[in-house]
């Protein structure tokens, strides 16, 4: 029996498994998406970057050293473009759907450090350009793939959307897509995942109607604020009586969050966890009002008012990276961002009131009840305070330089206060007149 020796043996093996071809691959983790998107007449030009190694199910033909064998690999790839990009991709003209089978125009496979894709035109050239040769040692899971698709469409000046699935080619995948239509500013988006439907280039009712729905679910899914709805609900439990206090809720907030998408606020690490506590503090002090028994609809609408302008700005945290699809209509996007906020708060009265009625009415005493679910609240609210803090004190603190900008800042926010204070005070004045009795 002839022993070889070890290190033989494990050159063998890997000998072996390079010049097998690879049938299929891992998931991979993480992947960048880059894509053009720009209708030009009667076409649709999709022109898209991706990971080779996202294309998985591919036989890969490997040459020596178990580097790729490009001239045989290049027919492969319209077949695995067809298959992992445009699959998944769905356009739409003036809301029809377009074909889910598009032309494929040009496909290449690019090295790691190539920059062509920093522009339309660019990108178009080098889908155009001669396909790399087997000389550049090419690696599978290093190279980049290049694909241009093309679309039937009716006119370059119809209404585009697109519903970007391309969440199925990593376990992580980033996406940086620019719409680029005919004669106008080019339309810059950077999503995780799937996004659900893009309108590439909104009108002002689609950008409405979309943030609506945002802010409609962002308030049903926020904790934080249903637990200060509810503090503010407790004490009183009459739609009359509570007119005042979520009004002043509502413009506080809507203040702020315009504010903060016109870069109004200050861009450093500690202030998002510095809102976030203040939030906290919010929730335990009207947890804390309710239970020492000091609520009134003439306090309690100044301090939702004040805690409003505090969550004014978490709610634009939220709308970062949202506003992107807002268009060139930010303002109206805010302002119904502002309106889906207050449907969500009117649903959630709807059905918070009647169930506290009957809970106090049924299963325990009002003043019992109102301790124990404020005491509740208080108990939330007082642990992410402190974690909260807690994560606040990671950032540190520096004081900002006295520059133009900081002082015309300032300023502004000065104004602000000042002009909020004086509704505020107009308005408190005008709710303690007296009513005039007419004698008759």
């Amino acid at each position: 029996m002839v022993r070889l020796p070890v290190e033989s043996i494990a050159i063998a093996v890997v000998a072996l498994v390079l010049s097998a071809p690879l049938a299929a691959h891992d998931i991979p983790v993480d992947a960048t998406v880059q894509a053009f998107v720009k209708p030009s007449g009667d076409r649709l030009h999709f022109l898209v970057r991706v990971p080779l190694e996202t294309m998985r199910d591919v036989d890969v033909p490997l040459g020596p050293g178990g580097f790729l064998n490009l001239e045989k690999l290049g027919p492969l790839m319209p077949a695995a473009a067809t298959l992992w990009i445009s699959n998944f991709v769905r356009f739409y003209e003036n809301d029809e759907p377009l074909t889910n089978h598009p032309q494929i125009i040009a496909t290449q496979i690019s090295l790691p450090s190539d920059k062509s894709f920093a522009s339309y035109e660019q990108a178009a050239a080098h889908l155009n350009a001669p396909p790399l040769p087997n000389s550049e040692n090419a690696v599978w899971n290093q190279m980049l793939f290049d694909v241009l698709f093309d679309y039937p469409i009716h006119s370059d000046k119809s209404e585009f959307s697109m519903e970007p699935a391309v969440d199925v080619l990593a376990a992580r995948v980033n996406t940086v897509l620019r719409f680029l239509p005919p004669g106008g500013a080019v339309r810059a988006y950077e999503f995780s995942g799937n996004p659900g439907l893009i309108q590439l280039d909104p009108s002002w009712f689609q950008a409405a109607l979309s943030f609506v729905k945002m802010g409609f679910e962002h308030i049903l899914d926020g904790t934080d604020h249903l637990l200060f709805l509810l503090c503010l609900v407790i004490p009183f439990r009459r739609f009359r009586a509570l007119i005042p206090v979520v009004t002043a809720f509502t413009v506080a907030h809507s203040i702020t969050l315009i504010a903060s998408a016109y870069g109004w606020t200050p861009d450093t690490g500690w202030f998002p966890p510095l809102i976030e506590t203040l939030i906290a503090v919010s929730i335990l002090y009207m947890a804390l009002e309710n239970i020492v028994g000091k609520a009134t609809v003439h306090r309690r609408w100044i301090m939702a008012f004040a805690f409003g302008l505090v969550h004014g700005f978490g709610f634009s945290f939220a709308l970062r990276r949202s506003m992107q699809f807002a268009g060139s209509h930010m303002l109206a996007s805010l302002l119904s961002f502002n309106i889906g906020v207050e449907l969500g708060q009117l649903l959630v009265l709807v059905f918070m009131i009647p169930v506290l009625v009957g809970l106090f009415r049924y299963v325990v005493e009002e003043r019992m009840g109102t301790i124990i679910l404020s005491a509740l609240v208080a108990h939330t609210a007082w642990h992410w305070m402190l974690d909260r803090y807690d994560a606040m004190r990671r950032f540190p603190f520096h004081w900002p330089a006295l520059s133009a900008d900081f002082i015309a800042s300032a300023l502004r926010w000065m104004m602000l206060i000042v002009g909020i204070a004086g509704v505020a005070w107009l308005i408190d004045g005008l709710r303690k007149r007296p009513k005039k009795t007419v004698v008759l």
